[in-house]
């Protein structure tokens, strides 16, 4: 029983952060919300191994990119999906800032799903190559790689100013 209470107080004090990037992964909240379930039903079975873990969190953390690259590779999950476009600028910086940031998220969901995880692992939790290559089973040098054409797709199709004309790629490996 005292790991069934060691995981209830880990998700209730983890779940904010897991469920952000969850999100930041699939781009909608129903998405993040079944990717992280899915992450966490998967690991309640072992998680004596999770506890044990240098880092519970980053461990977990881990464990959900790699359940949404590996869910993203199933011919089932290649379905379309749509961004909502947020609504037109006005003058104020606010305003400037919603629309940066949907042009963030739009952009951010039109890439692969390698590169998309290993930017959000970078930029969003600030983790290390190192880190970002063993959570997608790649080498450093790749996930170099993943970031610069990432950062690179996402500034081309922003100068462009059609960050969502072509619809996310779904499964592709990069």
């Amino acid at each position: 029983m005292a790991e069934d209470v060691g995981f209830a107080a880990f998700v209730r004090a983890n779940s904010s952060a897991l469920f952000g990037t969850a999100f930041l992964l699939t781009g909608s909240a129903d998405g993040a919300e079944e990717l992280l379930q899915d992450t966490l039903a998967r690991l309640y079975p072992r998680w004596d191994r999770v506890q044990a873990a240098e880092a519970p969190l980053a461990y977990v953390r881990r464990c959900v990119a790699n359940r949404f690259v590996s869910s993203r590779r199933s011919p089932a999950a290649r379905d379309v999906s749509l961004h909502d476009l947020p609504e037109p600028p006005d003058a104020t910086s606010l305003a400037d800032q919603v629309v940066d940031r949907g042009l963030l998220w739009q952009l951010l969901g039109t890439l692969p799903d390698r590169q998309r995880t290993a930017l959000v692992m970078r930029y969003f939790h600030d983790q290390p190559d190192a880190e970002i290559a063993e959570a997608i089973g790649c080498r450093t040098a790749t996930v170099r790689s993943l970031l610069s054409r990432g950062i690179a797709t996402m500034r081309a199709r922003a100068a462009l100013g059609e960050p969502a004309a072509g619809q996310p790629s779904q499964g592709a490996q990069s």
